[in-house]
């Protein structure tokens, strides 16, 4: 096979759909040591950033054929976010569990806090992934309240263009959130919080 160095994130992308071994080692060898930063910068504890990292590779691989990414960089930082977050939740669980007399009330209210910083972060680097219009669009509306009329005037477009734009967004980020299993493991509630 020719060597998948010089070739492009896409390129690897569409190889690795096609079950390319070597286009998958290529990604792992392009992108493990940034990904173990990004691990390590969450969990400051080595070995479990490897860890992460890992189970992060092993599920490309695993979903390789099923997952459309369009920022591969993106897609995997995103990802290891999640791994991190997902860690944090099964820690938190053990901890609360351990205590002598503990309120289920309160562990209920803990893992639903966590459920939104996962959530919020993921869709954060879902944002980050999204054509440069839409991103705008939506940070205006979601991050800073501004209604569609405040957006069409700051980015002089029309607000059905506003609309269209955050229509498209909203879209992009239910179809990633389904395609990946989140809707399937998140409250409605939480979603209503969101504004999903």
């Amino acid at each position: 096979m020719t060597d998948c160095i010089v070739f492009s994130d896409q390129d690897l992308i569409n190889r690795l759909h096609q079950t390319d071994q070597a286009a998958f080692a290529e990604i792992y060898n392009r992108y493990w040591e940034k990904m173990l930063t990004i691990a390590w910068n969450h969990t400051k504890d080595r070995f479990l950033a490897e860890d992460i990292v890992h189970e992060v590779f092993i599920s490309l691989w695993d979903l390789k054929s099923h997952i459309p990414i369009s920022n591969l960089g993106g897609f995997l930082a995103t990802k290891i976010k999640f791994a991190v977050f997902e860690n944090y939740k099964k820690q938190q669980r053990r901890n609360k569990l351990a205590e002598i007399n503990f309120n289920y009330s309160e562990i209920s209210l803990e893992e639903e806090k966590w459920d939104a910083l996962f959530l919020q972060e993921y869709i954060n680097g879902l944002v980050e992934e999204l054509p440069e219009k839409c991103r705008l669009v939506f940070k205006y509306s979601r991050n800073s309240g501004m209604k569609n009329a405040e957006i069409a005037s700051q980015m002089n477009i029309s607000e059905k263009g506003v609309e269209a734009n955050l229509t498209r967004a909203l879209k992009i980020i239910r179809g990633n959130l389904e395609t990946t299993g989140i809707l399937l493991v998140i409250s409605r509630e939480l979603l209503n919080l969101l504004k999903l």
